[in-house]
C-alpha cells in the first residue's frame, strides 16, 4: 500500500512500518546500550552516590519531554521532514558533547540534548502515521511499529556490552552517530512530506495557548495521557534501576543483558499480539483487563517479596516482570492511538501535548521510584502496584464520560 503526498511516492506499508521503527527506536537504543556502561561512566566522571549514575537514563526523558512541546508544533508549522531533521541533528550534538565529557555535569547536558533531539524523530513520526491511519488501523501500525521498537531493547544492552569489552563508553556514542547518518539517508530519500502546505498551522504562541487549553478539555485525551504517564512512571523507574538490580544484587554481571533481552522479548510479543487483540476486542478493552492485571499481579508479589526480605528468588521475579511487561506491552501501543484519536485535526501538536505531558509524568515518578532504590526490588514492584492502579483510576474517571466503544 503506497501513500502518495505532494506528488510524491510513499514507501510501502511494510517499508513504512519500518522506517518509523528505526525512527522510534533511536530513543531505545539511547537509552539500552547505555545500561551496562553506567558503573564505567560513574567511575571515570566522579560520581559518588551510586544511585546517581541512574540520572543518566533520567535525564534524557527529560529532554524527551521538554523537546516533544517544540518539534510537535513546529511540525504542524514547517511540516514532518524537516522537523524530523532538525531532531536528529540536535541529538548528533548532544552525542558529541557526551564523547568530550570531562566530568558529570556536561555528560548529563549531552544526554539532556540527546533526549531533547531525540524527541523530534521521535514525536513527530507519530504525527507522520495519524497523517496516514485513523482508528484501529492507527492502533494496528502502532502495534507493529512497537513490536519492531521493543526487538531494540533485546539486544542493545548486548551491544553496550561488546563495545565495553573492546573499547570505551565513548564508542557507543560513536555508534550512535553512525546510526543516525544512515537512518536520516533513507528517510531523506524514501518519505515524502505528509502534511500539505494547506493544512500547516502558522506558529503563534497564542494559538499555542489556545490549542492546548482546547487538548486539555477533551476528556480522552487527557485521561489516557495521564494513565500513560503513570504506566511509563513505573517502567521508567525499572529502566533506571536494572542494571543495579540484575548486575549488583543477583551478581549477574556480564548476564545482565540476556535478562534484559529476555524480558524485552515479552514487551514485544505482547505488542505483536496485540496487533490481532485490537482488531477484535478494541483499545479500551485491551487497556483496562491490562492495567487491572498489573495490580492483581504486583500487590501479592510485593508482600512475597517483603516475606524474602526484598530479595525474592530471581526466577521468580523474572516470572512476575515477564507477565507483567507483556501487560506493559499491550498498554504501550493502545494508550497512545487512544489519547491521539481525537487529536487528528491538530496531530503534530496533539502528539507532542500527549508525548511531553505523559513523559514528564512519568520522569518525576521514575525517578522517585528508582531513587528509593535500596538494595531490594521492593521500591520497584511497590512502583508498579502503586502506579498501575493510579493508572487504572484514571481510567475508570476516563471512560466515565465516554460512551461508543472505540
Amino acid at each position: 500500500m503506497n501513500h502518495r503526498h505532494n506528488g510524491g511516492v510513499g514507501p510501502g506499508f511494510t517499508e513504512f512500518v519500518i522506517l518509523v521503527a528505526l525512527i522510534i527506536s533511536l530513543v531505545a537504543l539511547s537509552i539500552d546500550t547505555m545500561l551496562p556502561a553506567l558503573p564505567e561512566i560513574a567511575t571515570e566522571l566522579g560520581v559518588v552516590q551510586i544511585n546517581d549514575s541512574q540520572y543518566i537514563i533520567s535525564i534524557f526523558f527529560a529532554g524527551m519531554a521538554l523537546g516533544q512541546m517544540f518539534f510537535g508544533p513546529l511540525s504542524d508549522s514547517v511540516g514532518r521532514r524537516p522537523s524530523i531533521m532538525a531532531g536528529f541533528f540536535v541529538f548528533a550534538l548532544g552525542c558529541l558533547l557526551s564523547i568530550v565529557a570531562a566530568d558529570f555535569d556536561q555528560m548529563l547536558l549531552g544526554r539532556f540534548l540527546q533526549g531533547f533531539g531525540a524527541s523530534g524523530p521521535r514525536i513527530v513520526s507519530i504525527a507522520l502515521v495519524r497523517d496516514q491511519y485513523k482508528g484501529r488501523e492507527m492502533a494496528r501500525v502502532m502495534s507493529f511499529v512497537m513490536t519492531i521498537f521493543i526487538l531494540v531493547p533485546v539486544f542493545a544492552p548486548a551491544i553496550g556490552q561488546l563495545i565495553l569489552t573492546f573499547a570505551s563508553w565513548h564508542w557507543i556514542f560513536v555508534m550512535f552517530l553512525g546510526l543516525v547518518i544512515v537512518v536520516v539517508a533513507w528517510f531523506w530519500k524514501r518519505q515524502p512530506e505528509t502534511l500539505s502546505a494547506d493544512n500547516r498551522i502558522k506558529f503563534s504562541f497564542a494559538r499555542l495557548a489556545l490549542d492546548i487549553r482546547a487538548i486539555a478539555r477533551i476528556r480522552a485525551a487527557l485521561g489516557y495521557t495521564l494513565t500513560m504517564g503513570f504506566i511509563f512512571g513505573a517502567f521508567i523507574g525499572y529502566l533506571s534501576s536494572s542494571q543495579q538490580i540484575f548486575q549488583q544484587q543477583y551478581q549477574l554481571l556480564n548476564l545482565f543483558p540476556l535478562y534484559f533481552g529476555i524480558l524485552a522479548c515479552s514487551i514485544g510479543c505482547a505488542s505483536l499480539l496485540n496487533a490481532r487483540l485490537v482488531m477484535r476486542y478494541g483499545m479500551r478493552r485491551l487497556s483496562r483487563f491490562a492495567l487491572q492485571s498489573i495490580c492483581v499481579l504486583s500487590i501479592p508479589f510485593f508482600l512475597f517479596a517483603l516475606f524474602h526480605s526484598g530479595h525474592p528468588n530471581l526466577y521468580l521475579l523474572m516470572l512476575y516482570l515477564m507477565v507483567s511487561f507483556f501487560f506493559f506491552g499491550i498498554l504501550f501501543g493502545n494508550l497512545n492511538a487512544l489519547a491521539m484519536e481525537p487529536l487528528g485535526h491538530i496531530a503534530g501538536l496533539g502528539s507532542a501535548l500527549v508525548g511531553s505531558v505523559s513523559t514528564l509524568i512519568s520522569v518525576i515518578f521514575g525517578v522517585i521510584v528508582a531513587d528509593a532504590y535500596d538494595q531490594t526490588v521492593l521500591p520497584l514492584v511497590a512502583g508498579f502496584a502503586l502506579l498501575g492502579l493510579a493508572g487504572l483510576l484514571t481510567m475508570v474517571w476516563t471512560e466515565a464520560g465516554l460512551d461508543a466503544e472505540i
